[in-house]
Parts: C-alpha cells; structure tokens; sequence
C-alpha cells in the first residue's frame, strides 16, 4: 500500500485538507468511489464497470411489468452482496470527522447505507438507500430485508451465476435465468408498484430533500468531494453552488472529475489511504 503522506506529488493537497478540516463546518459530499474498497464497484473510476444492460429507469419500472421482473431478479441477487458489503477506512474516517465535531454534514450519492454502518449519525442520501422498499402507489415504506424475505419464500428455487454487481445494488444476470422469477406487491394496498428506495434514472430527487442540501451548502465553510465524478447533475449542482458563493471546494477522486476546474484542492489517490490520515 502507498504511503500517501511520503509521496511528495501529494503532501501539498493533504496538507491543505487537514487544513481545510480543522477549520470545522465542513460538508461532505461522497459518491460511489468511496465504498469501491468495501467490493462495490463504481462505473467511472479506475474500478469502474460498463454495463452489458442499461440502469432501470423510472419510466420503465412504472410501465412494464416484465421490466419490473427483470429488475427484481437481478436486485434480488445483488441485495445479498450489498448486505454483506462492510464499511472501509474511508467510511469510518468520515465518521470519525463528524464525531470529531469537523463537520456540519454528510450528503451521499450512494445507496449502500455504509457510511451509516461506520457509525455516521446525521447522513442526507440523496439517491435514496437500498435497505428501504417504497409503493409508488400508497407511499408505503418497508425494511428491504422484509422484501427480501417473501421474495425468498416465492422464489425457493431461484439461482443464478453473477456476471458482476452494479453500484445501485442490481447485477449482470444471463436472460435466460430471469424466467420464472416471481416478485412480490406491496403489503399495505397490494400495488406491484413496489420499488427500492433509490432515485431511478430519470426521477426526481425528491425537493426536500435537495432543499436540505443547498441548507447544508449554505452553512458550510468548505466542501469535501469524495469519491465521486461528478458527472451526474445531482450531486454537481451543490459543488457549482458553494464555488460560486466563495465556498472552497476540495476533492479526493481517483481519476478526473467534473468539479476539478472549481476545486482549490485536489488530491487524486485512494480514499482509504489519503482519509484516515487526515482522522489520525
């Protein structure tokens, strides 16, 4: 593992983001790169994945029954490595900066609630989280691991070889093992409508929760990029909105990023080397 504080094309950034972080009031804003040491990979970093088949989109779900099944049976799969997917250093050095009272908040683009198992307390998920099931129906919100249950109890034959998991939770499955596969409705009014919790390709970020986080960008003293490209709207916007209000921003990403001409820091190293430097 490299040293990330002998390297000398490095000690000027990390030296500027512990400057950054003792000052306090910081905002995290991390994205899938963070948990790709905890075995989840990203789609745009150096252990990014291409998909063979496009990511569900809203419009699919709520339309298509066999669109429905083809997304259950392949996030029935990669819900299991998604639950046993367990925190990195990066996550807990995250967690260690807010218990340090470094921080005036968390915003994730990521699904996999592992900034919450590293002991993170006060984490806005942007994209929504995995471990949630929502009725787009009635509104009714259930434990993922419920679902997961019934699904289990309908499926008890169902197998299939991964052909590789996706950062949303879902995986590569062949065609052919998705026949059969039955999915389960919402227990409160019975709708098939039945989804994760997560912000699909071409849904909305609800709006209070995207207020909760220009909230955040306003109170912040700095922004701290982690793990993310910021390719998707979604998370840039607050980037865009705290460079342009004067509010320092610092990344930490393995490869190019969409913020970097906004960035008075950039660091581009793993994050489970360069954070934990910056907690200890």
């Amino acid at each position: 593992m490299t040293d990330v504080l002998a390297d000398p094309r490095l000690t000027d950034g990390v030296a500027a983001l512990r400057t950054l972080l003792a000052g306090g009031d910081v905002l995290v804003l991390s994205g899938a790169g963070l948990s790709t040491e905890s075995g989840i990979p990203d789609y745009r970093g150096p252990t990014g994945t291409l998909r063979r088949n496009a990511p569900m989109t809203y419009h699919s779900f709520v339309t298509d029954p066999a669109a429905r099944q083809r997304y259950w049976a392949r996030s029935y799969v990669g819900w299991r490595q998604i639950v046993d997917a367990r925190p990195n250093a990066g996550h807990h050095a995250v967690a260690a900066f807010e218990s340090a009272d470094l921080l005036c908040g968390i915003v994730t683009q990521n699904v996999d609630g592992l900034h919450q198992a590293a002991g993170a307390r006060e984490v806005v998920e942007l994209h929504g989280g995995l471990d949630r099931t929502l009725c787009v129906e009635c509104g009714h919100r259930a434990p993922r691991a419920a679902l997961d249950q019934r699904l289990s109890a309908l499926n008890p034959d169902f197998g299939a070889q991964v052909q590789g998991i996706n950062p949303d939770g879902d995986v590569e499955l062949p065609d052919a093992a998705l026949d059969g596969f039955v999915t389960a409705g919402c227990t409160a009014c019975g709708s098939d409508l039945l989804k994760p919790d997560v912000v699909f390709f071409g849904e909305n970020v609800p709006p209070a929760r995207v207020r909760r986080c220009f909230d955040l960008v306003d109170r912040a003293r700095g922004i701290l990029v982690l793990g993310s490209s910021l390719a998707v709207l979604s998370g840039f916007r607050f980037v865009r909105a705290a460079a342009g209000r004067g509010i320092p921003v610092a990344i930490v990403n393995q490869g190019p990023t969409r913020g970097d001409d906004l960035a008075s820091v950039r660091v581009d190293a793993p994050l489970g080397e360069v954070l934990p430097s910056l907690a200890g």
